[in-house]
């Protein structure tokens, strides 16, 4: 719960800093302030606790998935300063917008009641809407916020009637007693029918097949920045919510066979809908929002396993989660002023910006699932979790779609390293882009090397 109250306060003080002109403290500030709230989180590690009649639980899980999120949030915050440097008064706007996305994002983890289950994801949805259509002189801008929004908008309805259908089969919103009512004899029919609504809610929310279609558009239209963190953060959030409702309201016995074999269907067509489509994409934005749906079919594996479901999700969305901040990095950067997100931009990357191409190849690879990365491991702990409950065919499903996918990374990898580029000399960086994409893939790398640093936090 502090850290629910410490970063709101953060996001009112961004809006504030405006008022008193202090824009050129405000990245460095509100970083400081991350830093600070995600030690003040980590200190909670193993004090598990409830707030205000069991509306936020504090666990190990909330404190793990919390502190990643806080970790990502901070590099998109660094990365905001440069990106919004040519809209100067609405930098504490975009900022504000960020840190109050993370704090839904944290009661989307916390949550100990459906109502601020809800009220977390529709802080976080709304965030998302305004920064997708921020541009309002772009039409692809608008039209992605306007997808995003009519898409966002149906999955929340679904979400919203389901947790009715759930109080009303229970008279509860409270998730402990929900679970308990979930395990007996007799629970009405509408439980199951309002458990299934949530969970098609949530997976349009990762956009897992068939609920992806709106992603690539969105991704694509949206400013680059914005779909670093639905690509990244709202992603992550999105499937830690999904176990912990899961995990936490429980199906009942006679239907978790039932929910075994959809998971199956959804894991294998959001792999292959994902990596066959990124193939024959040309724009790098849209080959991540692809990729992304492929790497939703992994995640939502996961949940065949619901005993190590907790830490396979962490230790997979940490891994995926700081790639794809390193690579965003990269593509903002190259990208910036080109007015599109062709292939072609990165041409030669590897002669002008030798640090940037190397750090996007491994970021690349990491998705892909190469040694020594976290990808890599995170897909193998991912798979053996999976074959322990005896789903073979979705790990074989798996394997071929992780080989599709070399595919698709490696022609942007070959661009860089084997084509000339249109324009030869070198531009000068600004100092954040390195330095981020060198921290997240530096991270990703750490827990590749140490799985056991994140696997243990949650066994």
């Amino acid at each position: 719960m502090n850290t629910l109250i410490a970063i709101s306060g953060l996001g009112v003080f961004c809006l504030i800093a405006e008022i008193f002109n202090l824009r050129k403290l405000l990245v460095p500030v509100a970083v400081l302030g991350l830093l600070a709230i995600l030690g003040l989180t980590v200190s909670e590690f193993d004090y598990p606790s409830s707030h205000y009649n069991n509306m936020i639980v504090v666990n190990n899980f909330s404190v793990s998935f919390s502190s990643l999120f806080i970790v990502l949030t901070i590099f998109l915050v660094a990365l905001s300063g440069d990106f919004y440097k040519d809209h100067p008064t609405k930098i504490s706007d975009f900022i504000a917008i960020k840190i109050f996305l993370l704090a839904g994002a944290v009661a989307m983890v916390s949550f100990g009641n459906l109502s601020m289950f809800f009220l977390g994801i529709e802080v976080l949805s709304i965030s998302l809407y305004i920064l997708a259509a921020s541009r309002r002189l772009d039409l692809k801008s608008n039209e992605a916020g306007m997808k995003y929004f009519l898409m966002g908008s149906f999955a929340s309805g679904f979400i919203l009637f389901g947790i009715c259908l759930v109080y009303g089969a229970t008279g509860y919103f409270d998730i402990a007693e929900i679970h308990d009512l979930s395990q007996g004899i007799g629970i009405p029919v509408w439980y199951p029918i309002g458990m299934t609504l949530i969970i098609i809610g949530m997976l349009f929310k990762i956009a897992a097949a068939p609920f992806h279609f709106w992603a690539p558009d969105v991704y694509e239209g949206s400013p680059s920045m914005t779909t670093a963190t639905m690509s990244t953060l709202a992603k992550v959030v999105a499937m830690a919510t999904l176990y912990k409702l899961v995990n936490d309201l429980g199906l009942p016995a006679d239907l978790v066979p039932m929910f075994q074999t959809i998971i199956v269907v959804i894991s294998i067509l959001s792999m292959t809908v994902g990596n066959i489509m990124a193939l024959r994409q040309k724009n790098v934005k849209r080959m991540l929002a692809f990729s992304g749906i492929s790497h939703a079919g992994f995640m939502v594996m996961a949940l065949l396993n619901m005993p190590t479901a907790g830490s396979t999700l962490l230790y997979y969305t940490a891994a995926y989660a700081l790639a794809g901040i390193a690579s965003f990095a990269v593509i903002i950067y190259v990208t910036k002023d080109k007015g599109n997100e062709d292939i072609s931009n990165f041409n030669g990357l590897a002669k002008t910006h030798p640090l940037m191409a190397a750090i996007l190849t491994a970021s690349l690879l990491s998705m892909a699932g190469i040694p020594i990365f976290s990808g890599f491991f995170a897909k193998f702990i991912l798979f053996a979790n999976t074959i322990q409950t005896g789903y073979l065919i979705v790990v074989i499903a798996a394997v071929i779609n992780s080989i599709i996918s070399v595919g698709y990374y490696f022609k942007l990898i070959l661009a860089m390293y084997t084509k000339d580029a249109v324009v030869e000399e070198k531009q000068s960086i600004p100092f954040v882009y390195p330095i981020v994409a060198v921290l997240a893939i530096l991270l990703n790398i750490i827990i590749g090397i140490w799985p056991s640093l994140v696997t243990n936090l949650l066994s």
